[in-house]
């Protein structure tokens, strides 16, 4: 009897359809968690901070359980809503901690105020750590403390948008957060920062991701419209226009809340957290190079340079000189 010789048509086949890739698009549809999980990001110094403190303050007093996490190195977040007062870090008090043999407790690093649940993760100190290992770190202390039962409306988590190490791009990375939000201004760096936030969104859909950008805080802002023509040429929302205002400055200097029905400028706070609440996820389209710098007047950006290549002798400069050859030249018969 002769020995069965498999069917290699089928074989193949079937090899054929495992390898097949999975659609790429990914479904949109409300989140399923009662817990609304935000990520803000945008470049250092460009008032995420600000824009957060207050942010929170006001939905608290919107009747709505808030944490705010931050995730940043510079420890900043938390600062302003706790009046110039840095907490404990999460990353500092674990060490501290893990040094004396004990646990880390939510009293020893989450504090309250106006109805704000608020922590900060940390950072290394300079030169002895990566930043984005400390994040990684801080969140699986935060699991251990029971993060996935906490019973919250909105947990907004404060994140540097200039590190683009996988560490910062956690909660895009692992699906930790529904949505994001940009904080930017009216200048060419805090909107590529956004436009490199964009991208990262846009490629973590690609490989079956589901966060998406719920739009764009232009703070600072001075009316000359380069972030509002970025929002909408990556079609994402403005969600509010914080202005270019001496007292908001002075304000934040001194570490005064102004996200509160008590200040002047508590509407403009009120009316972001109704629009950060609705907002859904949206697939941006990031830009290119050339694309954002079209955003801007060419006379600022030096748009219409061209390129010019150097040589190995601009290289040289002085040494620029030709050298005696070394090659052996024989005079003719």
């Amino acid at each position: 009897m002769k020995d069965e010789v498999p069917n290699l048509k089928d074989f193949d086949q079937r090899l054929r359809d495992e390898a097949n890739e999975p659609s790429l698009e990914v479904p949109q549809g409300e989140p399923t968690k009662k817990t609304q999980i935000i990520a803000i990001y945008g470049k250092g110094g460009i008032g995420k901070s600000f824009t957060l403190a207050n942010l929170s303050h006001m939905m608290a007093e919107q009747g709505k359980r808030v944490l705010l996490i931050g995730c940043d190195p510079k420890s900043d977040t938390t600062s302003l809503l706790f009046g110039g007062k840095a907490c404990p870090t999460i990353i500092e008090t674990s060490t501290k901690k893990k040094l004396a043999g004990e646990e880390v407790a939510i009293g020893d690093v989450c504090f309250k105020r106006g109805g704000v649940f608020a922590m900060e993760l940390g950072g290394p100190e300079v030169g002895r750590g990566c930043g984005g290992r400390g994040i990684i770190h801080g969140f699986e202390l935060l699991e251990k403390l029971g993060f996935h039962d906490w019973d919250f409306d909105y947990v907004l988590l404060d994140f540097l948008g200039d590190v683009v190490c996988g560490g910062f791009g956690l909660p895009i990375a692992r699906d930790m957060a529904q949505k994001v939000i940009l904080v930017a201004s009216n200048d060419l760096q805090s909107l590529y920062v956004a436009n490199n936030v964009c991208s990262a969104v846009e490629y973590f859909r690609k490989l079956g991701g589901n966060v998406g950008v719920a739009g764009l805080v232009i703070n600072k802002d001075d009316g000359s419209g380069e972030a509002q023509a970025f929002a909408k040429a990556v079609d994402i929302p403005v969600l509010a226009s914080i202005p270019q205002n001496d007292d908001l400055r002075k304000k934040s200097a001194n570490y005064q809340i102004v996200g509160t029905s008590e200040s002047e400028w508590g509407d403009m706070f009120a009316a972001l957290g109704d629009n950060v609440a609705v907002a859904p996820p949206q697939r941006p389209t990031a830009l290119n190079q050339d694309e954002l710098l079209e955003l801007f007047d060419g006379s600022e950006t030096g748009a219409g340079y061209e390129l010019v290549p150097a040589t190995d002798m601009d290289m040289r400069g002085k040494n620029s000189a030709p050298k005696a050859s070394l090659e052996v030249i024989y005079d003719e018969a």
